[in-house]
């Protein structure tokens, strides 16, 4: 039997859960990072480190994965992290729980053993706007990372990426923690400044339900927006030695991306792309 689903208004909805359900393909990514960490390093990922971890769910789904899997989630909001650990860390059996560290400190000073891959996740590490600073936060994973270890970053861009804009789409199958459905959404993704010069950009996430209610301003994110040139030299310059990036591919019958991730040396300009650089210590 089907399980009713969540009715959803502005006054009750989570946006923590609203999010997840939007933005974060959890399974995919864990996925993407398992396979290219062992198809690079010919071992299995063990040890994962997700800088501005925000909720936490990748480390925690990653414990829950093996039985040797160990996360450490990093993220300087506490009520955010607080979040994770009542509706995620919970979840998990006490033995894959004991291999979830939650630190609430800042990805520049944190300190935690060496990691096989730090994972910077949903464009966060754009908060840092200054040439100088951006490289000091690579310098700082790539000491932090094992000796073979690997960093994993994604970003966005293609001419929409560049200005102000507005997407919406129906979240269809968003769910609650506990699995059970939520009633069908729209999430809207908000580009509401873009400055050409400096390529600093604010975002906000806001959301609408079937009563015609909404959140306005869920999510806030003051960034500059990286190029993938800029992105590439920063990281060799902060010793990684060899970067690539994975871009997905087109699919024209369904005039969208085809959710497929692949190597790319060139990239045919498009109105929006969404990618992985991976850099390799």
């Amino acid at each position: 039997m089907a399980k009713k689903k969540v009715k959803l208004t502005a006054r009750t909805a989570d946006t923590h859960i609203l999010y997840t359900s939007s933005v974060q393909g959890v399974e995919g990514q864990l996925d993407f990072m398992e396979r290219q960490f062992k198809r690079r390093r010919g071992r299995r990922l063990r040890r994962f480190r997700e800088d501005f971890c925000g909720t936490a769910i990748l480390s925690c789904d990653w414990a829950r994965r093996g039985k040797d899997n160990e996360s450490w989630g990093v993220d300087l909001h506490a009520p955010t992290l607080d979040w994770g650990r009542t509706h995620h860390l919970s979840r998990l059996s006490a033995a894959a729980a004991s291999r979830v560290h939650l630190l609430c400190e800042d990805v520049m000073t944190v300190r935690t053993p060496p990691v096989d891959l730090i994972g910077a996740f949903n464009f966060s590490f754009n908060i840092f706007k200054e040439r100088a600073s951006l490289l000091n936060y690579f310098r700082k994973t790539y000491g932090d990372l094992a000796p073979d270890g690997v960093l994993l970053i994604d970003e966005f861009g293609g001419e929409e990426g560049h200005s102000v804009i507005k997407d919406k789409r129906k979240i269809r199958d968003g769910a609650m923690p506990d699995g059970r459905p939520l009633e069908t959404f729209t999430y809207i993704w908000d580009q509401a400044y873009y400055n050409t010069l400096t390529h600093d950009i604010r975002c906000h996430i806001h959301f609408k339900f079937r009563d015609g209610t909404q959140i306005k301003n869920a999510f806030t994110y003051e960034w500059r927006l990286w190029t993938v040139p800029e992105l590439r030299d920063l990281l060799h310059e902060a010793g990684y030695k060899n970067v690539e990036v994975y871009l997905e591919g087109w699919d024209d019958d369904a005039d969208d991306t085809d959710g497929v991730f692949r190597r790319r040396i060139e990239y045919e300009g498009m109105e929006a792309w969404f990618g992985y650089l991976i850099a390799e210590k």
